[in-house]
């Protein structure tokens, strides 16, 4: 009798202990289908938001102009940014940006957006079974996980919000130190490297 009262305790232990943790914020908008055609604006932060992809140049000159310096794990992941869109029927990246701790980009799906070899997880979106397959490539060739759990989406509702996005994703470098998504620490370029070289 003893052992049930002990059991019931635990138990009612660790009900109280799971109300009182977190809720994960749920990312994708309820009730919408991923796969419908369309356009979607998504961002994809590096794990700890850690400056590993590139850096921005040229900005400590008044007008002088801003641009990315790629580190390896930024030129890993713009060689699959560059090659998925191949790999997806109906999936298209329209436009996008390696900052130092996160990609911005707009992926188009048309048609259902299907890859040409049959997934697993069909009952996943097209977005996310793009953004999961770019992850994974990344990752296995860098050696390492380089992305933090889950991404940012929106989805764009029309011409002029495609615009905005558009204008935004293309300015994003000049306005680095503006970003939501900036930190005052050191990049990670040299953690980076060694990493890199160590595989």
């Amino acid at each position: 009798m003893k052992s049930v009262y002990k059991i019931l305790r635990i138990v009612r232990e660790y009900n109280f202990m799971e109300k009182k943790l977190p809720q994960r914020k749920q990312n994708r908008l309820a009730n919408f289908d991923y796969s419908t055609e369309g356009a979607y604006f998504i961002t994809i932060c590096t794990h700890h938001r850690r400056k590993i992809l590139s850096r921005i140049v040229g900005g400590d000159v008044p007008d002088a102009p801003q641009k990315i310096e790629l580190y390896p794990g930024g030129k890993i992941a713009d060689k699959y940014i560059k090659q998925l869109s191949d790999f997806y029927d109906g999936v298209c990246v329209e436009k996008y940006v390696i900052m130092p701790n996160h990609i911005h980009l707009i992926l188009s799906v048309f048609e259902n957006g299907t890859s040409r070899t049959s997934s697993p997880t069909r009952q996943h979106s097209a977005v996310s079974r793009f953004v999961s397959t770019l992850k994974r490539f990344c990752n296995k060739e860098c050696g390492f996980p380089i992305w933090q759990r889950s991404f940012h989406d929106h989805v764009i509702r029309d011409g002029k919000d495609y615009n905005e996005i558009a204008a935004y994703i293309e300015g994003n470098p000049l306005n680095w130190e503006n970003d939501c998504f900036f930190n005052e620490g050191d990049d990670d370029r040299e953690n980076c490297i060694e990493k890199f070289a160590a595989k």
